[in-house]
């Protein structure tokens, strides 16, 4: 299944996998990294930049051009869907999800 993603949301999708599991689920992240990971093109091409706040050397943020709010469409199969899914599910009871979640929620479907 495709599914658009802009940057923010690649980011924040790869911020919600887990960390570790089982061999299964390792596999599934590494092939989920590797498809919504942001390339060295993908930098170039969306002008993406860390800024450092001159006021507090503790804060930064990231930064990009118009193209990178447009989505890039991003071929996922089942199982990496269902790992998704799971993963916002559980944000979503422990009440831990944020505003750059919603979108992911609603284009995976999550019910």
């Amino acid at each position: 299944m495709k599914i658009g993603l802009n940057v923010l949301e690649r980011s924040t999708l790869l911020g919600i996998l887990p960390k570790e599991g089982n061999i299964i689920t390792l596999r599934l992240i590494r092939e989920l990294t590797g498809k919504v990971g942001l390339s060295a093109e993908d930098f170039d091409a969306f002008e993406i930049k860390t800024v450092q706040d001159s006021k507090d050397p503790n804060k930064s943020w990231t930064t990009w051009n118009e193209r990178g709010s447009a989505p890039t469409d991003i071929e996922f199969a089942d199982a990496e869907i269902a790992l998704i899914k799971k993963e916002l599910k559980k944000l979503d009871d422990a009440g831990k999800l944020n505003l750059d979640m919603m979108s992911l929620y609603d284009k995976f479907g999550v019910a």
